[in-house]
């Protein structure tokens, strides 16, 4: 007999042991493949306040358990607005609510606030399909018997979009910026595959930057002191003030973060007369730097190439990694970061709301095939190198 699958849900992440969602989470031990989804992660966003009550980001995590073991988890949270996702559905949210049906609230399985990818649907070390399969179906159910409008899983592995698509869930390509290391051995060598025109460029900006008037310091682990947060925190609101209207993440998440996560970061400082006036945040995975925050206090020309682009990829040359840069950003192009094709599924419960959505995507995703062929051509990349990277 077939043990069942039993699926449920918990509104705090301290319901789950960590040791049972990070099982899940990163089963194959070591660093993750990413921090993202990591008990520590979900844990600072819930406890800083940045996720939870008042938020619109209303945690309900997802757990699959058979014969008294987790076997699957997913950070699924219940949503009130389309904030922090970026994977846009705002016209689809004013196209339900003109039709006179109600978008909000729908479901969301996401590591909020952040675009990058990574697996969503999280699973035991051998019990990978059967989880997968119980977490998709135990996730629509919850939308469909609550009556809500949808369900949205965002920047997701390319085979949990497969899967996920299988099962009729429709599927969403985007477009991101990566770079990735040709096993390159310092930044002049990576240089060296540019076209001699933005190489040139590249090497006039570097200088350009050094000439702020301070030097460039990078931190990770327990290089970092509790005060650079300080300094940080006014670079994040700067930024967030700009894009946002608002920062996603409380001041209490680098506190905490500094605590749990700072072997998971990286963080990059321009140093005038003893303090930061400029910083990047990113973190760090096991084949990925992940690029994530950027802010100033004052401006200096191609201050922010250096610290968010081009140091990112001095320390992926010498660890090994490749760079996702976040989300938007086609100036990222001319700095050796290449499109690559993000995804994302959705469940739509009204039949014909589901079938204008499902054409839109069709559409859409053929548009982003042809201009991530546009861009690639266009890229700074030698024409020998465009072709072997085909």
């Amino acid at each position: 007999m077939t043990d069942v699958i039993e699926i449920s849900m918990r509104s705090a992440i301290a319901d789950i042991p960590a040791v049972d969602w990070d099982a899940c989470a990163n089963p194959s031990g070591g660093r993750p493949v990413d921090p993202f989804t990591t008990h520590r992660f979900l844990s600072a966003l819930e406890l800083s306040g940045s996720v939870g009550r008042g938020t619109g980001w209303d945690p309900r995590y997802l757990v699959a358990t058979k014969a008294d073991q987790i076997i699957g988890v997913a950070p699924l949270y219940v949503k009130s607005h389309s904030q922090g996702e970026y994977v846009f559905d705002h016209s689809w949210a004013d196209a339900l609510q003109r039709a006179g049906g109600q978008y909000y609230p729908k479901l969301q399985i996401a590591v909020p606030f952040t675009p990058a990818t990574g697996r969503r649907f999280l699973t035991r070390a051998g019990n990978e399909a059967e989880a997968l399969s119980a977490l998709i179906q135990g996730t629509v159910q919850l939308a469909a018997d609550n009556g809500l409008s949808s369900m949205h899983v965002t920047f997701c592995s390319e085979d949990e979009a497969i899967a996920g698509q299988s099962m009729g869930l429709l599927h969403r390509v985007g477009q991101q910026f990566h770079w990735e290391n040709r096993g390159y051995d310092s930044f002049d060598d990576f240089l060296n595959d540019l076209s001699s025109r933005k190489r040139k460029a590249i090497r006039k900006e570097r200088k350009q930057a050094q000439r702020f008037g301070g030097e460039i310091k990078s931190f990770t682990g327990d290089e970092i002191e509790p005060e650079h947060w300080d300094y940080f925190w006014r670079f994040y609101q700067d930024t967030g003030s700009r894009k946002w209207g608002s920062p996603y993440l409380t001041r209490a998440f680098f506190d905490i973060a500094h605590d749990s996560l700072r072997d998971d970061m990286l963080l990059v400082l321009a140093i005038s007369d003893e303090r930061p006036i400029a910083g990047a945040l990113n973190f760090i995975g096991r084949d990925t730097l992940f690029g994530r925050y950027w802010g100033c206090t004052e401006h200096h020309p191609c201050l922010h190439f250096e610290l968010c682009y081009y140091q990112a990829i001095d320390y992926a040359i010498a660890h090994g990694l490749r760079v996702e840069a976040g989300a938007q950003g086609e100036h990222k192009l001319a700095r050796g970061y290449l499109p690559t094709p993000t995804h994302s599924l959705h469940w739509i419960a009204n039949p014909s709301f589901r079938a204008a959505v499902s054409d839109f995507l069709d559409h859409e995703r053929q548009l982003i095939n042809e201009e991530m062929e546009i861009l690639t051509d266009y890229g700074p990349f030698k024409s020998t190198i465009i072709e072997e990277q085909d």
